[in-house]
Formats: structure tokens, C-alpha cells, sequence
């Protein structure tokens, strides 16, 4: 503290604040293997969420909650392995920042159904979307599977024989 004090702390509070997103030690200097237990925790635990959606099915509002903080476990877990700063500049890159708006559109669309609609079936119309835009931004981060997806639904759907 008084190292701090006596140097100028500002700028050294300055410049861990703006690495605070940038660095993936950021906030902690976590090791490669507490980065890999703390993504298959949050990765697991999102799965567990999602999975106990599905007993409250009939619940709307309890299934939408549970899945989407599952949703949002399973995608922030990957914030463990390359920092959270780089998280969400990947969520933003060109590629996939339409996947990315659609994703929490449709996440902020099945949480309006649920909590304040309070419409079964609006809720499971909202759920899945979400799951296929989940899906769609999770294809964007494998070399040219959006392509192949696409190709292989239009060749599937075609009415043209």
C-alpha cells in the first residue's frame, strides 16, 4: 500500500483497472489447470441447470429461469479459458455478432414470456429459439460448420427434385 502510495498509485490503479478485462489474470492469476476445473465447473453446472429445467417443464417461468442461467453458465464458462475481456470481443467479432444479438435477443425474449406474459407457449416458442441460436453462435466458433449446416438443411429441405 504505501509502495503505491509513494510511486503514484494512480497510474498503477489505472492501468490494472483497464487490464482488469484485457488479461486474462485480470482479477485473479488463476493456473492453466484451476482455468480448466473452473470452466468444466460452470460448463457442468450449466448443464445441471438446463437438465433440471426440463423437471419444471410445466412451470414456465422456473423452466425458463433455470434454463437460461444454465444457457448462460455453459456459454460464460468459456470466459475461464481465454479471460472474459477476450470473451466478449469474441462475441463481438464480425463472424458472429448476429449470433450473438440473436442469442440474447431470444434469451431476453423467453424471460419476457416467462415473467411477465406468463404464456406457456410462448415461453417454449422463446426456449427454442434460444437453443437454436445457441447452437448457431456455437457452430460459429468451428471453421466453416455454419456453411456446411446451411448447405446440408437447404439440400434436406429442398422441394426441387
Amino acid at each position: 500500500m504505501w509502495k503505491s502510495l509513494l510511486s503514484g498509485g494512480d497510474e498503477e490503479e489505472q492501468q490494472q483497472q483497464d487490464n482488469l478485462l484485457d488479461e486474462p489474470e485480470g482479477l485473479c492469476s488463476l493456473s492453466p489447470t484451476q482455468r480448466l476445473y473452473g470452466f468444466a465447473a460452470c460448463l457442468v453446472a450449466g448443464f445441471l441447470c438446463m437438465l433440471l429445467s426440463l423437471i419444471v417443464f410445466a412451470k414456465p417461468i422456473k423452466f425458463a429461469l433455470l434454463f437460461t442461467f444454465g444457457n448462460m453458465l455453459a456459454v460464460g464458462s468459456t470466459a475461464f479459458l481465454v479471460g472474459p475481456g477476450r470473451q466478449v470481443r469474441m462475441m463481438f467479432d464480425p463472424v458472429r455478432i448476429y449470433a450473438t444479438a440473436i442469442y440474447i435477443g431470444c434469451v431476453v425474449v423467453a424471460l419476457i414470456c416467462a415473467l411477465w406474459i406468463h404464456s406457456k407457449i410462448l415461453t417454449i416458442i422463446a426456449m427454442i429459439c434460444e437453443i437454436c441460436a445457441l447452437v448457431w453462435y456455437s457452430l460459429s466458433y468451428i471453421p466453416f460448420a455454419r456453411r456446411v449446416v446451411s448447405q446440408v438443411t437447404i439440400r434436406l429441405f429442398d422441394t426441387e427434385i
